[in-house]
């Protein structure tokens, strides 16, 4: 997504727009996500990864081909629809396998350190080619995604899955009243804040180092790199040490220790010089502990839920965290496109208090539970 707002910016599409296309990406996330459940169920969570993949496949080797804006609205929200049966399935694949909370918290931390790899390979595979004498040709780095797709698709086909049987003739909405408790509904206040919270970094940190740090597309799209770098640290350091401490204790920490930088970044933009070169080395910095949060507050509520129910309730993160996604993007899209990108690390400061706030009401609640 930071690749294609950057890319498009320069073609000329308003911020506006931009912002609005990412909710084509995040809001059939969230309407596809609850009726994803009944299609994994009947299908099995391995044969609904690869239907997913298959079709993310066929979409990236129709991109390169096609010029219109309209169909990368068209492309995103199948993407945004694939990417939610994925996640569904393989949230569900982990709990099915895994009961312990902090060996849950251990296994999606290492999950998501890998997805972390993959975003930095991608960002540094593009940043060559957007940089280089072919950089038109862009788009076509999209047939290496379709590539990945096959091979990840021939892996699945190999492996052999444990799969829970999904309780039978239930309604949806019967199903959802059970998950209409304080600690399920701060849960997902924090899960929507915590997204909320990323996307201003993931999808619009290369358009502000190049808009406001006047630095190339090349290093701009890196930023995007060196922040999943770091992510993949945080998170793989996490999945070794969790054991160690109690979860709400260490999300906490991470949480204060962004706090900590982000006022260090504002301390240097406000009383050194608002395009400091330092700010291009901090920022990717608070990944170390961003990415942490998302997969540990998730392995403690979901070591709660019953393996059966692990599906619906996956569609529930799935659909708050693709609505902080989207609400993030929209304000994202104000912020650039009025110039106020001097306010971008107070905005993100801002999310983040208000994202210890609400986790620290959450975990008092849970805790008198």
């Amino acid at each position: 997504m930071g690749l294609i707002i950057l890319q498009l910016s320069e073609a000329k599409i308003t911020y506006g727009e931009l912002g609005f296309l990412e909710s084509f990406k995040d809001l059939p996330i969230a309407f596809i996500s609850l009726f994803a459940v009944s299609f994994i169920n009947k299908t099995g969570a391995k044969k609904a990864l690869i239907s997913a993949l298959a079709i993310v496949g066929f979409c990236s080797c129709l991109l390169p081909f096609i010029e219109v804006f309209w169909f990368y609205k068209v492309w995103f929200a199948i993407i945004g629809a694939c990417f939610a049966i994925g996640k569904i399935c393989v949230f569900g694949i982990i709990r099915n396998n895994i009961s312990d909370e902090k060996s849950l918290a251990k296994t999606m931390n290492s999950v998501e350190a890998s997805f972390m790899i993959g975003i930095f390979a991608v960002n540094t595979g593009f940043g060559w080619l957007i940089s280089s004498q072919y950089s038109e040709f862009w788009k076509f780095g999209f047939l290496l995604i379709a590539a990945l797709c096959a091979v990840t698709i021939f892996l699945l086909l190999r492996a052999e899955i444990t799969e829970s049987k999904p309780s039978e003739n239930k309604s949806l909405f019967k199903e959802l009243s059970g998950f209409t408790t304080p600690a399920v509904v701060l849960f997902l206040g924090v899960a929507f804040f915590i997204v909320f919270v990323e996307q201003g970094f993931n999808s619009w940190l290369p358009s502000f180092y190049k808009n406001h740090l006047k630095v190339n597309s090349f290093f701009a799209l890196q930023a995007t790199s060196f922040l999943s770098l770091f992510s993949y640290a945080g998170r793989t350091i996490t999945a070794n040490v969790i054991r160690r401490f109690s979860l709400s204790g260490y999300y906490i920490t991470c949480i204060s220790l962004i706090i900590a930088l982000l006022l260090i970044i504002l301390g240097v933009q406000y009383f050194d010089s608002e395009d400091s070169r330092l700010i291009l080395f901090l920022f990717p910095v608070v990944g170390l502990f961003l990415s942490p949060l998302y997969p540990v507050i998730n392995s403690k509520m979901i070591a709660q839920v019953n393996k059966e129910k692990i599906n619906l309730f996956t569609s529930l993160i799935v659909i708050f965290s693709s609505l902080g996604s989207s609400v993030s993007s929209i304000i994202m899209a104000l912020l650039f496109g009025k110039q106020l990108l001097n306010f971008y690390p107070l905005y993100i400061l801002f999310s983040v208090i208000l994202l210890f706030v609400i986790s620290l009401v959450y975990f008092n609640v849970s805790k008198r539970k």
